[in-house]
């Protein structure tokens, strides 16, 4: 039998849209599914899901698509990995009007709870200078000098979803999302992430049997990657906690770029010669996710071990990249 509560995921064809509202129906809650993108193009398909192919920087199609919905998570926005952030600003920017429309929308429609999508990319740039930074908290995002374009577009949506609770009584969430990675999303074309795009470059050089991988800036900047299955618990009991203040959502083993090449190489079972792009986009040299106020409001934090994580995606990864090197058709997308 199906809840009677309605949930609203913006953005479901994603990466993260897409495999919330399969964690969702497997929870037996009615989700309606919204995304720009055809449906042949979505990661996640159910066949049980209320789709709507609809641009929600449209206020139009963000009041049709919170209609009758009692939560919403926006997981919606233009964005993709570090390549796709620094060329386009402008772009990640617009994204504003997801989160503006939304945000009317659900408090004209009378939804009870909304969770907005931010990013590690709104701490400043001033913090994280070094490799060997000091873990980033919550309260360390001002003075805010945030990423160009995509941080600042999600600091600012974070003010306003605060405002929306403070002026409107509408129940806001915000998550800061730390280099969320996993199979079953975008892994070429250029809006890829580090952990899809090394396993893609480690899968081909395999496959190819050219045996190098170019690798973006000096590979020694360093991240936390959280494996999807975390950002999912996180995400959820956020969303159902009383806790109304932006919070951490990311793994605390920090890795440098070699050290992930060097996790993926040992799981596909190859050495590969290194050449290194260094004038190739690479962000902010140092970024942790700092656990201790996740621990404290929720009682957890996420656990899945980077390599554990990497096994997974990067065996995805390679059977997507053997179905193109041989010609024969391949579903990124499951149902």
């Amino acid at each position: 039998m199906r809840n009677a509560v309605l949930i609203l995921v913006a953005g479901a064809g994603g990466f993260i849209g897409g495999q919330l509202v399969r964690d969702l129906e497997e929870q037996g809650i009615a989700v309606r599914a919204v995304d720009r993108k055809p449906l042949n193009d979505w990661y996640y398909r159910s066949p049980s899901a209320e789709n709507l192919i609809s641009d929600l920087k449209d206020k139009d199609a963000c009041h049709k698509s919170t209609k009758g919905v009692s939560q919403v998570y926006n997981l919606a926005a233009d964005m993709g990995g570090m390549g796709f952030i620094e060329n386009n600003k402008a772009l990640c920017m617009l994204s504003v009007l997801i989160n503006t429309h939304l945000l009317l929308a659900s408090r004209d429609n009378g939804a009870k709870r909304f969770f907005f999508s931010s990013s590690a990319c709104i701490y400043p740039d001033y913090l994280q200078k070094q490799t060997d930074i000091v873990a980033l908290k919550e309260s360390d995002a001002y003075p805010a000098m945030a990423e160009d374009g995509y941080g600042w577009e999600k600091l600012f949506s974070e003010r306003m979803c605060r405002h929306f609770s403070e002026d409107f009584g509408l129940a806001t969430r915000i998550g800061r999302y730390h280099n969320v990675y996993g199979p079953y999303g975008t892994w070429d074309g250029g809006r890829e992430k580090a952990p899809a795009a090394i396993s893609r470059k480690v899968a081909t050089a395999l496959i190819s049997g050219q045996r190098e991988i170019e690798i973006w800036g000096d590979g020694e900047q360093t991240r936390s990657f959280m494996y999807i299955d975390d950002c999912l618990k996180g995400t959820q009991l956020l969303m159902n906690s009383n806790f109304a203040d932006p919070l951490n959502i990311g793994s605390e083993e920090m890795v440098s770029i070699n050290q992930l090449v060097d996790i993926v190489e040992q799981i596909a079972g190859v050495g590969l010669k290194r050449t290194y792009k260094r004038d190739a986009p690479t962000g902010v040299r140092g970024r942790n996710s700092d656990n201790t106020l996740i621990h404290q409001v929720l009682g957890w934090s996420p656990s899945v071990k980077l390599v554990d994580g990497m096994e997974k995606t990067y065996r995805w990864i390679y059977d997507q990249a053997k179905a193109r090197f041989d010609g024969r058709e391949f579903v990124a997308a499951y149902e």
